[in-house]
């Protein structure tokens, strides 16, 4: 099959004819349809992440069918459209009992404990558990949109966060995440403020559901121009973005007792931010993190989708092919270009 690949950390990838995967005993072979370009995959190429080993294939935003099928498999068969979370658990540890799978013990992770879905097929190990049945209207392109980046941000809107009806919002950095959760938090009945560096994403996001914006490039007190919005500060403030001065606009943009949900990766030179933690002890204010989402709650979002509330489609950014992945892959440090992008040619 051809894949990305790339042998060297922050070396330059590209498309290699590899062997054809295999599928786990617990697990199916897809072929892929369509993946989605995610700033985590550029993490991964730069070595932020200690489980990836070398050489490797990234990707992990994926929608195709199923290809094959392995001994232990009961759920699913040749033909079937699927996509998956990108942490696939288990199903046996004590935070998959307890229906946490998107933190368990033993997860699973396509494109960084294993190769992923830059390629033509993807071998996904956990399938009972983890595999969701996409409906037969939805694209691949559409699809492959929710795996990382939509289904994290509506995790962390409505579990998470506990966003409700006329509640301040305030999601900071308007890429794939960020509109994501814009959508969704609108979706839930409350009032979103945007924060971008450029016209052209607050402009998405307004047309998406933000009620206000803020342009961080020509307003220098972000937090201020938050507060004065939403009348003394957000009750949820997103960092969809994950950098040491948007986590920290994040939290300090918090009315008394609101909730920062971390969502964008703090990884290398970024991993230890600063935080205002004297605010966060006078004002009881909660910090929590978002990582993915269990493939059990993707019923609800489904269901959202199906009556119209929520439509990913309109998140979607420019198509490529497998030719022009290496690139892109390289090119993400400049963060996200408008909407979420997909390699859907292979």
């Amino acid at each position: 099959m051809k894949a990305v690949l790339y042998e060297a950390f922050g070396e330059a990838p590209s498309v290699r004819t590899v062997p054809d995967p295999a599928p786990p005993p617990e697990g199916v072979v897809v072929k892929v349809e369509a993946t989605g370009l995610c700033r985590s995959d550029w993490h991964g190429w730069m070595g932020h992440d200690p489980d990836i080993r070398l050489p490797h294939v990234p990707g992990h935003e994926l929608a195709g069918t199923v290809a094959a099928v392995g001994a232990g498999v009961t759920r699913w068969k040749e033909g079937d459209r699927v996509t998956v979370p990108f942490v696939a658990g288990c199903g046996r540890c004590f935070e998959c009992t307890s229906g946490n799978h998107q933190v368990c013990e033993h997860q699973y992770q396509p494109g960084f404990t294993a190769w992923g879905s830059y390629a033509e097929y993807v071998a996904l190990d956990f399938a009972d558990t983890n595999l969701v049945a996409l409906p037969a209207d939805m694209e691949f392109a559409t699809a492959a949109s929710l795996g990382c980046r939509f289904v994290t941000s509506f995790r962390a809107v409505v579990d998470q966060a506990r966003t409700g009806p006329g509640e301040w919002v305030a999601i900071h950095g308007c890429g794939g995440v960020g509109l994501s959760a814009i959508m969704i938090a609108s979706a839930m009945g409350a009032n979103v403020v945007a924060v971008d560096l450029t016209d052209d994403k607050l402009d998405l996001a307004t047309k998406l559901g933000a009620v206000a914006t803020v342009n961080a490039t020509r307003t220098p007190r972000v937090v201020a121009a938050v507060k004065e919005i939403t009348d003394g500060g957000a009750h949820v403030s997103i960092d969809a973005l994950g950098h040491p001065t948007t986590c920290y606009n994040s939290i300090s943009n918090l009315r008394r007792r609101g909730r920062h949900v971390q969502v964008g990766l703090m990884l290398g030179e970024h991993s230890k931010p600063q935080i205002p933690m004297a605010k966060v002890i006078a004002h009881e204010l909660e910090i929590r993190g978002s990582h993915g989402m269990q493939a059990f709650r993707y019923q609800a979002m489904m269901e959202m989708i199906r009556a119209g509330k929520l439509r990913p489609e309109r998140l979607l950014g420019r198509r490529i092919s497998l030719d022009e992945a290496p690139a892109a892959l390289m090119a993400m440090d400049d963060f996200e270009a408008v909407g979420i992008g997909v390699i859907d040619r292979f």
